[in-house]
């Protein structure tokens, strides 16, 4: 068995159908052990906090990275097809995460994800060039082989965004709670219109850190006001996991 598969195989038991991950979000992973962002359980010791979290220090392909000096390569565009929902907003602890079962697909590399859900980060976990931004929204879809693909959406301070809006107007300030609102949303609306994005095979930006997560994270940031950025730091001060090594992957820029 080689590493990869060793560590699918270890982080699986705790990665079913997407509850995985803060980022990925967190119900089977945060009933194995507990894990933080800063100070005890911070990231430094994830590894060591539960045997299925052993790829957080031995993984090879961790997520996040820094996106810089990238392969100009043609990777064709992801494609969602998502449709509007009702708004379910759940504060799980490590995130504002939205539901998005049922709201369609993406067709990436000939295969396709469905959309579970999609949460947000505080400052950006990926960087590019080094540089931070003051939030990332992942959209996490997952296919019928259990792989996931992620699409990142970098946030920079600047115009308000009525589709973030329509969110942090019901998202409920205590961990755990859960907020259902009849409003409809489409997640779309928080897509940057630049197509141009990063490629990259990695892994859930938490514990259990599993290696199965193809990452497509846009160029083009979208923006939030700084009223609004503050709403959601003033919940989560910092749940960004830092940047990993790149090792022995391929960064690609989709070019086309």
């Amino acid at each position: 068995m080689d590493r990869r598969s060793f560590l699918r195989h270890a982080t699986g038991a705790a990665c079913l159908c997407g509850t995985c991950g803060g980022g990925i979000s967190q119900a089977m992973a945060s009933e194995a052990a507990h894990w933080a962002y800063q100070g005890h359980g911070g990231p430094a010791e994830w590894g060591g906090l539960a045997p299925e979290y052993a790829a957080c220090s031995m993984g090879k392909e961790q997520s996040p990275i820094d996106l810089t000096k990238p392969i100009a390569a043609i990777t064709g565009d992801p494609v969602p097809a998502w449709r509007p929902l009702p708004l379910k907003v759940t504060n799980n602890g490590h995130t504002i995460q939205v539901d998005g079962v049922g709201g369609g697909t993406l067709a990436l590399d000939g295969k396709s994800y469905d959309l579970l859900q999609f949460h947000f980060h505080h400052p950006s976990e990926h960087t590019v060039d080094g540089a931070t931004f003051d939030m990332e929204c992942h959209f996490v879809h997952k296919a019928a082989d259990g792989g996931l693909a992620v699409l990142g959406v970098m946030i920079a301070k600047g115009a308000p965004n009525p589709a973030l809006e329509a969110i942090w107007q019901v998202m409920p300030a205590n961990g755990g709670e859960t907020v259902t609102a009849a409003a409809m949303l489409d997640a779309s609306m928080l897509l940057p219109k630049d197509v141009v994005t990063f490629r990259y095979a990695g892994s859930l930006t938490t514990p259990p850190c599993t290696e199965v997560v193809q990452w497509v994270v846009f160029r083009q940031a979208i923006t939030a006001s700084a009223e609004q950025l503050a709403r959601l730091a003033k919940l989560f001060s910092n749940n960004a996991r830092p940047v990993m090594p790149l090792n022995r992957r391929k960064l690609l820029l989709d070019v086309m």
